[in-house]
């Protein structure tokens, strides 16, 4: 069905890709992969959570009030900071394993996005839903992975490397100084997929949003105005998430009188 110059899918239609994750997921059974389950799991958690994000979205477009984006920013914020948690081999312990992730999420997703907002975008009213939601979304879901991939190696090398560590401040060397070599292979885990990704761009592959706006019929020109300062948008928020989380977890693991203090990290 077309709709205006837009082509609308159906449910019929979109079922037709639900047999694709049913023959792969069959296949990886066959195999004994042990992945069939997963894969069904997260395929129908995609179909529900999208399609209620659908719904919610038309609603919050439809009243636009500024409460109700915050509120579903920081819901946005605390979901994010849980999978950063989740995603570590070795977590800071106490309340420092949560919120180590969600702070340094808070601090450059949000100030990358309202910079973005007012002073690129420029909508009527910086955090109309419309502009603002998406914008959070991207930039947030592609910080949480950067600051998931630099914690987890600081916290794994930190783990591992303790004696050279401890060797080092023997030595007289600052903590800092320590943990130099840690904190530069934390940071380019965390940026090094965005790097990748900024790359080949348009050459082997077409942004998300970019491809989005095509498909709703607006204008390639228009797309790739927008995909750029997405991009850099997220290339920044990923830059100073990734280093607000290893500065934070450096400070976690010594104490005031400059001692490793491995027992704040434990194995999960």
């Amino acid at each position: 069905m077309i709709i205006g110059d837009i082509v609308s899918l159906p449910t019929e239609r979109i079922s037709l890709a639900c047999v694709l994750i049913m023959i792969l997921a069959l296949t990886t059974w066959r195999a004994d992969l042990r992945l069939a389950r997963p894969l069904l799991i997260a395929s129908l958690r995609l179909i529900i959570q999208l399609s209620l994000v659908g719904l919610i979205l038309e609603y919050v477009f439809e009243i636009n009030n500024f409460l109700l984006v915050t509120l579903i920013a920081l819901v946005m914020l605390l979901v994010a900071g849980r999978e950063v948690s989740v995603r570590q081999k070795y977590r800071v312990s106490g309340r420092w394993g949560y919120g180590i992730g969600t702070c340094s999420m808070f601090v450059s997703s949000f100030a990358v996005s309202i910079f973005g907002l007012a002073a690129i975008i420029r909508a009527e009213n910086w955090w109309d839903p419309r502009y603002s939601i998406p914008v959070l979304g991207m930039l947030l879901g592609n910080t949480m992975t950067a600051v998931a991939l630099s914690l987890d190696r600081f916290t794994t090398y930190v783990w591992e490397g303790r004696e050279i560590i401890e060797a080092k401040l023997m030595l007289g060397h600052s903590p800092q100084e320590a943990l130099k070599m840690i904190l530069r292979d934390s940071l380019r885990a965390g940026l090094m997929p965005v790097i990748n990704s900024m790359a080949i761009a348009g050459i082997v592959s077409l942004p998300g949003m970019m491809t989005g706006q095509i498909l709703a019929g607006n204008s390639p020109v228009d797309a790739v105005r927008y995909q750029i300062v997405i991009w850099l948008l997220i290339a920044a928020g990923c830059g100073f998430g990734s280093m607000l989380v290893v500065q934070m977890a450096s400070k976690r693991v010594f104490d005031e009188r400059e001692r490793l203090r491995t027992d704040r990290i434990y194995k999960v």
